[in-house]
């Protein structure tokens, strides 16, 4: 008699299914998810969701000029991050140096 045994399953898999169920609830840690995919690269690169209070994000930027643009494309990214996190969570985006 053979038992067969299934193949092992790759630990990706396990630790993808492990870390969503880790993941944090709050609306600053789903942004912060959501982030990259929903800003795109660029913006990434140069700012980072820091804190979420009443529908306000604080977003920390590495310069002025990078603070002044993510201000000017506040509708757009706050459209794109709401519709990421599939409910109107976000309403004003506020952009820091430093």
């Amino acid at each position: 008699m053979s038992l067969s045994r299934p193949a092992p399953r790759p630990l990706s898999l396990a630790l993808e299914g492990f870390t969503a169920a880790m993941a944090p609830a709050s609306t600053l840690g789903r942004v912060q998810a959501c982030w990259e995919s929903s800003v795109g690269a660029a913006v990434a690169a140069a700012a980072s969701p820091t804190a979420e209070r009443d529908g306000v994000l604080s977003v920390r930027c590495e310069s002025a000029v990078w603070s002044q643009e993510l201000e000017l494309m506040s509708a757009e990214l706050l459209t794109r991050l709401n519709a990421a996190l599939g409910e109107d969570l976000l309403h004003k985006l506020r952009c820091r140096v430093g």
